[in-house]
């Protein structure tokens, strides 16, 4: 089941244009068909005709995923599995987790489907960052797991290619960190401020191309904030190359990159405390 909320461009629009322009591979028969059987609420009110809707109208689609967005062609590329942990590639463009700016199957969704409804996430990533996504398979490794990440008994490692040549070869940055949920963007200062939140980020030099004034980091996480390291190497005037909300955009159209290079590529288990059915991990890595 899926929820919708009508915003101010379909006030007053009628509820089938509304779902169809959601979900783009959804079928007018399909979703007549929905109707029909009343498969579709409007305010927790069962609906069987083309209403009106209005701002603010909650709809609910009693519609499978299947048939809502079509079959995914997303190979899942299994890292690393075990009986209480899975680890997954994530290609670009799409979610680890329902995302409010789109309507489309995430990679939990996936997941469930091939593994079982117990497998949970234990992070995100950015719908167009790729790279290592770790799954509990059952609810005592999500408890323990979700406590490492929460303790950074889990390190993150990430490849980034910048534009742009740091002066250091390796350094740890400290900033503050904003979170306007409104425009979905993060603001960077320098100095604490009101509402901003302390991040740390760690890269070394891997490469750089001088001619091209680009570069490429391996990128450490200390902190794990909404777009941590994108915003913050942009900050420092390293801007990830094919970055649209914090890259440069003649750079990126130059280049012919739409979505940013950044990818996770190694996870450690730096534990330092009791882990209970998770102490084998203890000292793993598991990279691509």
């Amino acid at each position: 089941m899926r929820k919708l909320i009508v915003n101010e461009k379909y006030n007053n629009k009628k509820l089938n244009s509304f779902i169809l322009d959601k979900f783009k591979n959804l079928k007018q028969n399909t979703l007549y068909k929905a109707l029909r059987k009343k498969d579709i609420k409007i305010n927790n009110v069962r609906v069987s005709e083309n209403k009106t809707i209005y701002l603010g109208d909650e709809i609910s689609i009693y519609i499978s995923d299947e048939l809502l967005f079509g079959k995914l062609n997303i190979d899942l590329k299994i890292i690393f599995e075990d009986n209480n942990i899975l680890v997954i590639f994530k290609p670009k463009n799409i979610s680890v987790t329902e995302d409010s700016s789109y309507n489309d199957k995430t990679l939990s969704t996936l997941i469930k489907e091939k593994f079982g409804n117990n497998v949970e996430p234990c992070h995100r990533l950015d719908r167009n960052t790729s790279g290592l996504v770790l799954f509990a398979k059952n609810e005592v490794a999500l408890k323990i797991l979700l406590e490492k990440f929460k303790n950074k008994e889990i390190e993150k490692y990430y490849k980034a290619s910048v534009y742009g040549i740091p002066k250091e070869k390796h350094k740890i940055i400290k900033a503050y960190l904003f979170k306007d949920n409104k425009k979905s963007l993060v603001y960077i200062s320098d100095t604490p401020k009101k509402g901003y939140i302390e991040i740390i980020t760690e890269y070394t030099l891997i490469s750089s191309d001088v001619q091209n004034n680009t570069s490429i980091l391996d990128v450490k996480l200390h902190t794990g904030r909404t777009h941590q390291i994108r915003a913050h190497l942009a900050h420092i005037g390293l801007p990830i190359l094919g970055d649209g909300k914090y890259g440069i955009n003649e750079i990126n159209k130059k280049l012919g990159l739409k979505t940013q290079e950044l990818s996770s590529y190694k996870l450690v288990f730096n534990f330092n405390t009791d882990s209970g059915i998770l102490n084998y991990l203890k000292g793993k890595i598991i990279k691509i």
